[in-house]
């Protein structure tokens, strides 16, 4: 597997830097991406290092955790077992895919404060019932959320860091870019959105150049995304919700329809939400009663909307019972033609980077004047004591009476509205249209 440059890798030296305080636990979804990085992190950071891969490891090690009362001969059996000499303060060792060993997750209270080695958790499903069940929860441990590669973190991967110092000195300037720019880089970005920043699809694009290629790598972790649901909830109602995110977008409902993609009780849906919600496969966008800085206390949680995690396999799932020259989305993107109709590709593209900035996701709708309809922003994010919203376009089409009438009604909450959109940077009264290329720029990029 090829090592790409990630962003998370500065915060795994700060968490060295803590010098064994804590452990810390790394969500993400499967084939993100963690136990590459976390091993490239071990073996340049540390004096030697253990990793202990739990989906595949021998029922001897997983016994030395139930246990621990003997610390010193556990770690002289796992320095036998994996022939490594343990250094104090100077070794790391790693638990990956902790989710299958619950034992080892709940012995980090003890080991932390034993205080030798540095411990990292990698996992996938961390919070899952069955892989909580009967263990207390370590407090020393701390959690961190890694999501598939960003729009800088694609661009290093391809050869393009010039591209994404460039992006950051155009959003710095504050001026427009110019038509022919513009349509430069959002070719560019285009290209990131259809790909998406799982490793393997990016490693197989700068390898062949071939979306075809590439679709079929994402297949491939749909289709292990898919096994895991049905290991979760035997009865297919998580993969039919998980395969039903496109289709909910594109009816541009101002909620997902639950019963639309499985019959089940409202309890039941909230159970299933929360188990795709902790795979990280899925990020969910919930409806904030109250558009203020504290709408993380005040949402209805049985209003929501689904997003994928990746646009890359976003566009695929779209077309996943179709052959991949019958995905319209790479042929409009690739021509810069998407419809209307597609133009939840971007939304959820704009949602995959609002959460790889560290925020959650919130949208609005309210009445219109006449109560005969509503108003709907796509986004909301708390800024400096106030609030951003964020209407999303995927065409040359920037009306937005949604916008106009949010920020008439809560003027004294705002800070800045924005247009996302692939057109040029402009600004049209209070209102900043920002390409959507730059939108990672104005959250921090910070992964």
């Amino acid at each position: 597997m090829k090592i790409f440059r990630r962003k998370i890798y500065d915060r795994l030296k700060e968490f060295k830097a803590f010098g064994g305080k804590h452990a810390l636990l790394i969500e993400g979804p499967r084939r993100v991406g963690k136990s590459t990085t976390v091993r490239e992190f071990a073996r340049n950071e540390y004096e030697s290092y253990i990793m202990i891969d739990f989906s595949k490891c021998s029922s001897e090690v997983k016994d030395l955790f139930e246990d621990i009362s003997d610390l010193d001969f556990m770690f002289l059996k796992l320095q036998a077992i994996y022939g490594t000499n343990l250094k104090e303060r100077q070794s790391l060792i790693v638990f990956d895919e902790i989710q299958f060993a619950p034992k080892a997750r709940q012995a980090i209270k003890h080991l932390v404060a034993d205080g030798r080695y540095d411990y990292i958790e990698t996992g996938s499903l961390i919070s899952i019932k069955k892989n909580v069940e009967n263990i207390l929860i370590p407090s020393e441990e701390i959690s961190i959320e890694m999501h598939p590669m960003d729009y800088d973190e694609f661009q290093w991967a391809i050869g393009e860091e010039d591209k994404a110092e460039l992006r950051q000195k155009l959003y710095d300037s504050g001026r427009p870019i110019g038509d022919e720019i513009n349509r430069r880089l959002m070719r560019d970005f285009r290209l990131y959105m259809l790909v998406g920043g799982m490793p393997q699809a990016v490693e197989k694009y700068i390898e062949t150049k071939n979306l075809y290629e590439v679709d079929v790598i994402k297949r491939q972790i749909l289709s292990l995304y898919e096994k895991d649901f049905k290991k979760i909830d035997g009865t297919g109602r998580l993969t039919a919700l998980f395969d039903s995110i496109p289709a909910q977008l594109c009816k541009n409902a101002q909620r997902f329809q639950p019963h639309s993609a499985t019959e089940t009780s409202s309890e039941s849906m909230k159970m299933l939400i929360s188990e795709l919600e902790d795979s990280k496969t899925a990020d969910v966008c919930y409806r904030t009663t109250d558009p203020g800085v504290m709408m993380s206390s005040y949402y209805d949680t049985e209003c929501y909307k689904l997003f994928m995690a990746d646009t890359g396999l976003f566009v695929t799932l779209a077309f996943k019972n179709s052959d991949y020259t019958d995905n319209e989305i790479y042929k409009k993107l690739l021509n810069d033609k998407l419809e209307a109709n597609l133009g939840y590709v971007y939304e959820n593209m704009a949602a995959q980077i609002i959460r790889a900035s560290g925020r959650r996701l919130f949208y609005f709708i309210f009445p219109n004047e006449n109560s005969t309809g509503f108003y709907e922003i796509d986004f909301l994010i708390s800024e400096k004591n106030k609030v951003d919203p964020i209407e999303i376009k995927s065409s040359s089409n920037l009306r937005h009476a949604s916008l106009e009438a949010f920020c008439k009604k809560f003027s004294s909450r705002i800070l800045q509205p924005y247009i996302i959109s692939p057109k040029d940077r402009k600004k049209a009264g209070a209102v900043i249209n920002l390409p959507i290329y730059l939108l990672p720029n104005m959250l921090g990029n910070k992964q």
